[in-house]
């Protein structure tokens, strides 16, 4: 699999409800987790969690005890979508790098958030599924499996806080890379 030197790993929280959406509101994009790592080594280079204002939607109690972000969190230290998307191009050169999520949910909610907020979407086209890679490449686990399990198939411990995208995203970046080195 040819990538770039270094890929950009990003892991989406968004808002989300035990049940249906209050009306008016639906899901939106509230943490940005990224993560730096080198495809030939696994070093992680840089980690953070952008915080996004949501703007059409509350964060829920079950979304709360879900992730651990509040609405006051992002009221006080969140930013606008676009911002955090001008951070992206600026400091993690996001346009250029091949670029990974678990799964197709953080790539179809990028495009979509983009498309509705009327914003450059903000990553290249180059981007590995490393949900289907792993079921993939794996001796034993022939479908894709969440992360947790991936994470537990390798003898891997999660670090930090499962639905903190800033964790996350480094927890991705060890499943990627022992796919890149089994590959």
């Amino acid at each position: 699999m040819k990538t770039t030197e270094n890929i950009l790993i990003i892991d989406l929280e968004a808002t989300c409800w035990d049940n249906r959406p209050p009306r008016g509101q639906e899901s939106e994009i509230i943490e940005i987790g990224i993560c730096i790592m080198n495809a030939k080594t696994g070093k992680i280079s840089q980690n953070e969690g952008i915080l996004i204002k949501p703007q059409y939607s509350k964060v829920s109690p079950f979304c709360t005890e879900l992730t651990t972000l509040t609405q006051n969190m992002l009221d006080n230290e969140g930013i606008m979508l676009d911002d955090a998307f001008d951070i992206l191009r600026a400091e993690y050169d996001s346009e250029e790098l091949t670029w990974a999520s678990y799964g197709n949910y953080d790539l179809n909610m990028l495009q979509d958030q983009a498309r509705r907020f009327y914003v450059d979407y903000p990553l290249s086209d180059d981007h590995i599924n490393v949900k289907t890679l792993f079921g993939e490449i794996h001796p034993t686990v022939r479908k894709s499996v969440g992360m947790q399990r991936a994470l537990n198939e390798l003898g891997f411990k999660l670090d930090g806080t499962h639905h903190r995208g800033v964790d996350d995203a480094r927890n991705i970046a060890k499943i990627l890379h022992w796919c890149l080195q089994n590959n």
